[in-house]
Formats: C-alpha cells, sequence, structure tokens
C-alpha cells in the first residue's frame, strides 16, 4: 500500500490531539504526512458528531476525500464513526470505519483493511482502559493540549457524547508526565489538559488520585511555563480546589465552567447536577482565590420546553455572573438523547433568536474584560507572527487568555513578555506598542 495519508479533524480540542497523535503514530509506520488536498493515498477523517452540523459536516468531508482520490482509503475514525457507524458500514464513499477505541491501531487497520469487515467498531460502553495515544511534539509548538481522560459517566439529557465515548477512563499520571516532559523538551511552554470529562479525572483509578493531584506531578516539570486547564465541572471548585491551584504559581487564572443555562428548570430538565445558587457559588469560590480570574462558559438555548421567561432567566443569570467569554449553542436534538424525545421542541428561529441576544451580552461582556487590562503590566506569551498596521507583530495570550498583539520588529515566537496593553482593538484583542 502507498503511504501518503492526509488527516483531516473535526470537533473539539480532544479531537484536535487526536488528530496529532494519529498523524505521530502514522509517521513512525512510514507513512508521510501530506495536505489534505487530491493526491494522496489514505484520507483519515476524524469526526465529530456532537450536533446534527457536527454529523453533516463529517459526512460531507469523507465524501470530499473520496472524490479527491477516487482510488485511495477513505477511512472515518471518531465520535460520528462510533455512533453512526453501522450507517457508514453502507456508503461505498468509505473503505474503513474505526470507532473511538482502536484509533492506536490505525496502520495495523489500514494494512490489513481489504480482509477485514469493513468497520472496526467495540462496544465503547464496556471499555475500561485509556486507549494509549500520546504526542511528543506540537505542530502549535507553543502550546500542547494534552488529553489525559476519556469518557462520561454523566448523561445529560440532550448530550450524545457517553453514547460516543464511553464511560470515565482516565490517563496514569506517570503516562502523563512522561509526554509532558517531551513536550517540554521539544519547546513548548504551556500545557491545556483537556478531556471529555475533565473533571472525572482519576474517579476510576486506584488509589486516591484526582486532577489536583495531576496538576501537582506536572508543576514541577522545568520548560512548561504555564498549566491551563480545559473544560471543567461546577461541582470540582471547592476551597480546597482552589486554594490548592492557586498555590501553584504556573497555573493559569482561566477557568471554563459549564453551565448550558442560568434557568434551574431547564438545569433540572438538562440532568445538570446543580443549581444557578450553586454555580454562582463556585465562581465566588474562583473569585476569592484568583485575582480578576478570566471565567468562561457554554450555554444551551432553545432546550425544549423553554419558555421566554425561562431564558429571560437564563440571560439575567450569565450577565450577573458577568463571564469573559459566553459560548452559546441553539440546542441540537439528538436521537437517543432523552431530550430528542421531550415535548416543546422550539423552533429554529426561536434558538436563533435567543442565541442573538447572549452573542451580544458576550461581545459586551468580553470587551469589559479585556478593558480591565489596560494601563496594567501583565505577561504575554508570544506565539506567532502576524501583521498590523502594515507593521511586523506578534500574537500571543495573558495568563487569562486575553489576545495580545504586540507591534515588533524583534524575533519574539515563543517568549514570555511583560507587556502594558494601551488599547482594545475591535473588542477582540489588547494592543501593544
Amino acid at each position: 500500500m502507498s503511504k501518503k495519508a492526509a488527516l483531516h479533524n473535526l470537533g473539539c480540542k480532544v479531537n484536535a490531539y487526536e488528530l496529532e497523535a494519529m498523524e505521530q503514530i502514522l509517521e513512525k509506520s512510514g507513512y508521510e504526512i501530506v495536505p489534505f488536498e487530491p493526491g494522496a493515498d489514505v484520507y483519515i477523517i476524524n469526526t465529530c458528531t456532537v450536533t446534527n452540523i457536527a454529523d453533516r459536516k463529517s459526512r460531507q468531508m469523507l465524501h470530499r476525500a473520496r472524490k479527491m482520490n477516487p482510488a485511495a482509503v477513505v477511512a472515518a475514525v471518531g465520535c460520528y464513526a462510533q455512533v453512526r457507524g453501522r450507517e457508514l458500514e453502507q456508503d461505498p464513499m468509505i473503505d474503513l470505519v474505526v470507532g473511538n477505541s482502536r484509533k492506536a491501531e490505525l496502520p495495523e487497520l489500514l494494512e490489513k483493511y481489504r480482509e477485514q469487515k469493513k468497520s472496526v467498531l467495540t462496544d465503547i460502553s464496556r471499555e475500561k482502559i485509556y486507549e494509549p495515544l500520546s504526542i511528543e511534539k506540537t505542530e502549535e509548538h507553543t502550546r500542547a493540549f494534552l488529553k489525559v481522560q476519556d469518557g462520561c459517566n454523566q448523561f445529560c439529557s440532550y448530550c450524545i457524547i457517553p453514547y460516543a465515548r464511553g464511560r470515565v477512563r482516565s490517563r496514569r499520571p506517570e503516562d502523563v508526565l512522561e509526554e509532558v516532559r517531551k513536550l517540554a523538551s521539544s519547546g513548548c511552554r504551556e500545557i491545556v489538559l483537556s478531556g471529555i470529562h475533565l473533571s472525572s479525572y482519576g474517579t476510576d483509578l486506584e488509589g486516591d488520585t484526582g486532577l489536583l493531584d495531576l496538576i501537582r506531578l506536572l508543576h514541577p516539570v522545568e520548560g512548561i511555563a504555564r498549566i491551563r486547564l480545559g473544560s471543567l465541572e461546577p461541582g470540582i471548585i471547592t476551597e480546597e480546589f482552589a486554594a490548592g491551584l492557586a498555590s501553584m504559581p504556573k497555573v493559569c487564572p482561566h477557568f471554563h465552567l459549564s453551565l448550558q443555562s442560568g434557568c434551574d428548570r431547564t438545569l433540572k430538565h438538562m440532568n445538570r447536577r446543580y443549581t444557578s445558587g450553586e454555580y454562582l457559588e463556585r465562581c465566588g469560590i474562583l473569585r476569592k482565590y484568583f485575582e480578576d480570574p478570566a471565567l468562561t462558559t457554554d450555554i444551551i438555548t432553545g432546550f425544549p420546553g423553554e419558555t421566554e421567561e425561562d431564558f429571560r432567566e437564563s440571560a439575567e443569570f450569565v450577565e450577573k455572573v458577568s463571564f469573559f467569554e459566553t459560548h452559546v449553542f441553539p440546542y441540537s436534538r439528538r436521537e437517543g438523547t432523552r431530550a430528542a424525545a421531550m415535548d416543546g421542541q422550539l423552533p429554529e428561529a426561536v434558538k436563533k433568536q435567543r442565541s442573538h441576544v447572549l452573542l451580544e451580552l458576550d461581545r459586551r461582556k468580553r470587551a469589559e474584560y479585556l478593558s480591565r487590562a489596560l494601563g496594567k503590566e501583565t505577561e504575554v506569551l508570544l506565539e506567532e507572527e502576524t501583521e498590523l498596521e502594515g507593521r511586523r507583530a506578534w500574537a500571543g495570550y495573558t495568563r487569562e487568555y486575553r489576545k495580545v498583539v504586540l507591534i515588533s520588529d524583534q524575533e519574539l515566537g515563543n517568549t514570555l513578555r511583560t507587556v502594558c496593553p494601551r488599547e482594545v482593538r475591535g473588542g477582540e484583542f489588547l494592543l501593544c506598542r
């Protein structure tokens, strides 16, 4: 079999990490990784199924790959492949379907696919072992997203992911530490710990190991200047947890706490395991231990049965918490979830109109949070060269994940600099001269 492989990712940061891992596995097996365009011998699409739009994009990308080279091997891997694998088996455009527990075996599966069945799927709900995927370097060089956990036991009523990813499976701390050391030696300065349900890290491991213990293990690694956390559930935020994080100077004061709704009635229907009052309390704990931390969140609009009053209550709560960023998603009906069978399904126009309201609020709050950094010295990790006003410039992020653009003719990539922002440009980033 020829050895030119093109890979394309859809979906979350966990998927992006897995794509890098698959690229590196294939390279070690003799494949040449080439751009996702005509000319490859193998096309691998790491699919997503979090929304109907994600499903559609996954199908479109698989079909696009076939058109790029009708003689190539086209492989669907990941979440959409796991959930809809039996349907994809019937698609003549697709040669190989690989679910969410066999990605590490891609070279072997590609070599043998002609003698095998079209799909390589397992019952993901029975998987108990973390799949051994890792990376030694990252294309971004400065920042690496590091997957340390897979699966979810929460079963929120709207979410298909537990069916695509299975139950909680945590990576062994010593394996995470080894990967972080390799990333540091390759020049990486920041790691972002991520997972499907990061707050559950360690609950399946022997002993009393949790996310805070893992961070304490990684904190001393030389070369790593920052440790950032992926999405967290509010319940993990306790006085002990926040105090522990605050005692480690590499931990960034940037916390993404998944909310989904600020209305208690809607939260109950979503099977979210907290009230708006409990959520607000957790935000208060973070603000107690960190000075003006960046709090970000996700909100779903138009959940089944959400009334105008429910939505107004949710929007008022978002205003009250005052997030740095609010990621807004119209509710997507997912076959196989409890919410899909609920009464009170709302029209798309209503979902979009409510999303628009929250997006306007997000724009205002984002600008407010950026503005609070003006005139204050702040550390920025500069990542990539860009251009602004016809001049050479460098873009990067503060510890709170405020974007900064620094106009400078110096070579500043992958360096930490202390700057004093003087302007908010377009409500999107801080400008330094």
